[in-house]
């Protein structure tokens, strides 16, 4: 396992140059997800001179593009609310391809109460591998993010992934501290549901009663590889916050 961090929030208000350099000087972050509507202006409007750029400073550092955490989500009752995210999702899927990330982050937010549930799930599973084919020809990855009220309940997200079916979609961990995913006090139950679709993993205050060790020992017995990025709240003290979660991180993860 490799530790990164989400833009959101320790990062929000940094450029990326800025981004890139206090990852760099804290030690043992490896990689960044760059959310949008963040500091860093890195967004789908920008120009193919300007994309490039981002991809060659990258290049230059040690620490990986490794994706966008995108808001775009696909549970709207409304079939036109729901082609809008897609099309800002495909926008998104060619940044990433254009800047080197591995993939996107996003999200089913809610369960509309006007509509049959299981027709929501359906309509979220159909948007995920619709974007996940698009992704595919560009060898950029979609993560959902186990997120939302009703829709943080591992058997929901569950229930989306085995409709999807796709190689190119995954879920993102979220670490949700919420009874749906902590079952008397241990994930072990639901990292077994949802372990077989787990791409990309967030992880947020280390310092609260989630089972981190548990988490973590469960990651690495699954084989996963990958990133664990931090998704914290704002500090106003941001490098050394970043020192001081790099150390926990190391001894969660040990």
């Amino acid at each position: 396992m490799r530790l990164g961090a989400v833009t959101y929030n320790v990062l929000k208000d940094w450029d990326l140059e800025t981004i890139i350099t206090k990852l760099e000087e804290a030690g043992g972050f490896e990689g960044v997800e760059l959310r949008t509507g963040h500091a860093h202006r890195v967004e789908p409007d920008l120009s193919e001179e300007e994309r490039t750029r981002v991809r060659r400073r990258f290049e230059r550092s040690r620490i990986k593009l490794v994706g966008f955490g995108t808001t775009c989500e696909f549970h709207s009752p409304d079939a036109a609310e729901r082609a809008r995210q897609l099309a800002i999702g495909r926008k998104f899927i060619e940044l990433a391809h254009d800047t080197g990330a591995l993939g996107i982050k996003v999200r089913p937010n809610a369960l509309p109460r006007e509509v049959p549930p299981e027709t929501t799930i359906r309509r979220i599973a159909q948007a995920l591998a619709e974007l996940a084919e698009y992704g595919k020809g560009r060898g950029v990855e979609v993560w959902l993010e186990v997120h939302g009220r009703e829709t943080s309940n591992p058997k929901i997200c569950a229930e989306i992934m085995r409709l999807v079916r796709h190689d190119y979609a995954g879920l993102c961990w979220n670490s949700n501290l919420n009874p749906a995913e902590v079952i008397n006090g241990s994930v072990k139950s639901s990292f077994a549901l949802l372990s077989p679709w787990i791409k990309h993993v967030h992880i947020n205050e280390l310092a609260n009663d989630y089972p981190w060790r548990e988490l973590f020992t469960l990651l690495k017995k699954s084989g996963y590889d990958r990133y664990t990025m931090m998704e914290a709240q704002e500090s106003k003290e941001p490098e050394r916050f970043l020192r001081w979660y790099r150390a926990l991180w190391r001894e969660l993860v040990r």
